[in-house]
């Protein structure tokens, strides 16, 4: 079993495109496990099950209705 891979990325906020700096940390078979904004101002979208970032400045709000926009409703399992 091979140990989790962590590299630098650059992503733009998914609301208005700001660029941060994340580590972003997948497992040996290219999973995306977590990330880390290391830029100033920026915050990890959790839950989304990729590497997505947010300015601090932008309301939860703003920020679902970008990801839906973006990549769609989120369906739950059960769905």
């Amino acid at each position: 079993m091979s140990d989790p891979s962590t590299k630098g990325e650059v992503h733009g906020c998914i609301v208005c495109g700001k660029l941060y700096h994340l580590y972003v940390v997948h497992d040996a078979e290219g999973n995306y496990l977590g990330s880390r904004v290391m830029s100033g101002g920026g915050r990890e979208v959790k839950g989304a099950g990729r590497p997505l970032v947010a300015c601090e400045t932008h309301s939860p709000a703003e920020v679902e209705m970008a990801v839906e926009r973006v990549y769609g409703r989120h369906r739950d399992e059960d769905e």
